[in-house]
């Protein structure tokens, strides 16, 4: 039996054998893809959990498709390419990609990023559910073990502490956003109700600019804590913060 769906999406087609041959052989059920058309096309028939995508493709840049599919699907997205600087990297990742890997791609790198972004996938879909139905986690459920713990934030300081007292300092977007999830008590907020609290506007699907703050913001809470966020996007709603935030300070009366 395959395992999960993993699409590949690279224009050079030997890179693109050799990551699908590889994957194969790691027992996932790979697809390649050439472009960003020809992911649309195999998107709308397959159920994929992870997309492998190029930066450099010959029809879309690979950043304007990762933000596509951040927005609307599912799956995971490593992001592989070329460019090694450090702002690629920071834009990859504000977008909303999982994970970035600079050619020449070492194989088994990719097996390994593959392997335990299926993990987070898997955790993620777990405390979705649990959200959904309001059923308890089971004992031997496994956690990031910053989730279950509470967070801090500050409005007089404009700043988020995790639990193991790490302050982070928060821009004037990232303290509403933070303190409109933190409102939302481990409910996701809507797209439409981040604007409001944003831009004290009505969410235009066109507008990215909801997506470049939610991904600044995640970008520094996972350096804070040196692992995935509890900052999660919610497939067609929005964002929640799966993490308690207590807010302390003079702004908690």
């Amino acid at each position: 039996m395959a395992g999960p769906t993993i699409v590949v999406v690279e224009d050079e087609s030997s890179l693109r054998s050799d990551m699908m041959e590889y994957l194969t052989g790691c027992g996932f059920h790979v697809i390649g893809a050439r472009d960003g058309a020809e992911l649309d096309r195999l998107l709308q028939c397959n159920n994929a959990s992870i997309v492998i995508l190029d930066v450099n493709l010959p029809d879309e840049d690979g950043f304007k498709i990762a933000a596509r599919l951040r927005d609307g699907h599912g799956a995971g997205i490593i992001m592989v390419t070329a460019r090694n600087s450090t702002v690629d990297r920071v834009v990859g990742l504000e977008i909303g990609a999982d994970a970035y890997l600079v050619k020449p791609v070492e194989l088994r790198e990719l097996e390994a990023q593959v392997k335990s972004l299926l993990r987070r996938l898997n955790e993620r879909a777990a405390e979705s559910t649990i959200q959904a139905t309001g059923a308890a986690a089971p004992a031997d459920a496994i956690h990031d073990g910053i989730d279950e713990a509470r967070w801090s934030l500050d409005p007089t300081e404009w700043s988020l502490t995790n639990p193991a007292g790490i302050r982070i300092s928060l821009t004037s977007m990232e303290m509403k956003l933070t303190s409109l999830l933190a409102a939302q008590a481990r409910k996701p907020a809507t797209r439409d109700q981040i604007s409001q609290a944003l831009y004290n506007r009505r969410w235009n699907p066109e507008d990215r600019s909801i997506d470049t703050v939610v991904g600044r913001l995640r970008h520094k809470v996972e350096g804070a804590i040196g692992g995935p966020a509890p900052l999660k996007s919610v497939h067609g709603v929005g964002y929640v913060f799966s993490a308690p935030i207590r807010v302390v300070g003079a702004a908690q009366a």
